[in-house]
């Protein structure tokens, strides 16, 4: 088997830092959404087709944004209602 391109290993590391430090702010907790996320990256660790890879980042970089969505939802939502 051969190693996976350098630059598309460098690309799978940033958008996990990405997604590990937006979860730091997660509704559910970060203890919620580290394991998750960790356990979604593990379940590709041995892909080695690059389209494959490609897919798995543009499909990352999707829940990134779906991600910083719900933060900017959350932010418009009166506290009270936040406490229900």
């Amino acid at each position: 088997m051969s190693s996976p391109n350098p630059e598309l290993r460098k690309q799978v590391i940033a958008i996990y830092k990405e997604l590990l430090h937006l979860g730091r702010e997660y509704p559910l907790g970060y203890k919620y959404f580290q394991p998750r996320l960790h356990r979604a990256f593990m379940s590709h660790a041995a892909e080695r087709d690059e389209d494959k890879i490609r897919a798995g980042i543009a499909r990352a970089e999707y829940v990134k944004k779906e991600v910083e969505a719900l933060y900017d939802f959350a932010s418009f939502i009166p506290p009270k209602q936040r406490m229900r």
